[in-house]
Order: structure tokens, then C-alpha cells, then sequence
């Protein structure tokens, strides 16, 4: 845990375990704080993990360092109801590989200036731009 990375990341229920420098960009791996969930089928608590793949999602640059966090993607089973679920984060949206805020950022550059503009100076493709301009916006 770098309690200055937490505070200057200010991620809910997420602490930074380590950080790592490669070539291209820095990777934040994230360690989640909560237990559990409640689940959305039967609202019960449940802390019975079914499995948990890693993802690697986009975050706001850093001193002009790309960033990604390495986020635990966990799979709860419900013991009262036996349904799987995935865990929601408030900072990503459900099936997108980049931040809340990243999205915000990326929007108000194709705000004002153009999608291909954003997609050039973000070195992202032109889809992904577009997507998370349309998403934010609505």
C-alpha cells in the first residue's frame, strides 16, 4: 500500500500494491478493499469469490507517463441463491478498458477539437475514441 499513490489516485475501495515502469506506460496494481458484494439477484452478502482475472484498463497520464491500473476483475458466488456475479467498480464502467475519468478527459479533448485529433494524440483508435465520446456524452 503507497498511501500517496492512494490519495493522489482517489480510487473508492482500491489501494495501490505496487507500481511498475515498463517501456511504454506505468502500471498501478490495484488491490480491491472490500470483502464482498451484495448480490444483485437475492441482495444478499456474499464473499465467496468464483474467480478473479486481472484487467488492464486506461487511467489519466501521469507527468506525461501513460498509465494503466492493473484491476482484479472478481467474480462473486452467491451462497444464498448460487447465481454468479461481477463485481461493479465505481470507477469503471461495466465492459470498457479505461477510467470514468479518462473517458471525461478524452471527451472534452474531442470536444474541442475532433475525434482524429484525439485519436493522434491519445494513440488511440479512432472506434475507441468514438465510443467513449458517445458514452459520455448521453
Amino acid at each position: 500500500m503507497d498511501f500517496y499513490l492512494d490519495t493522489f489516485l482517489n480510487l473508492p475501495n482500491a489501494t495501490v500494491e505496487c507500481c511498475q515502469k515498463l517501456e511504454e506506460y506505468v502500471c498501478l496494481h490495484l488491490k480491491l478493499l472490500n470483502g464482498g458484494i451484495n448480490c444483485p439477484y437475492c441482495q444478499c452478502y456474499t464473499e465467496e469469490i468464483h474467480q478473479d482475472r486481472p484487467i488492464l484498463v486506461r487511467d489519466l497520464s501521469i507527468c506525461g507517463q501513460v498509465v494503466y491500473l492493473k484491476i482484479p476483475r472478481r467474480q462473486f458466488e452467491c451462497t444464498n441463491c448460487g447465481r454468479y456475479t461481477t463485481e461493479p467498480l465505481d470507477f469503471v464502467e461495466n465492459k470498457r478498458l479505461h477510467t470514468k475519468r479518462y473517458e471525461k478527459y478524452v471527451y472534452q479533448r474531442v470536444a474541442t477539437s475532433s475525434i482524429q485529433e484525439a485519436c493522434r494524440q491519445e494513440g488511440l483508435k479512432y472506434d475507441e475514441v468514438k465510443a467513449m465520446f458517445d458514452g459520455v456524452s448521453k
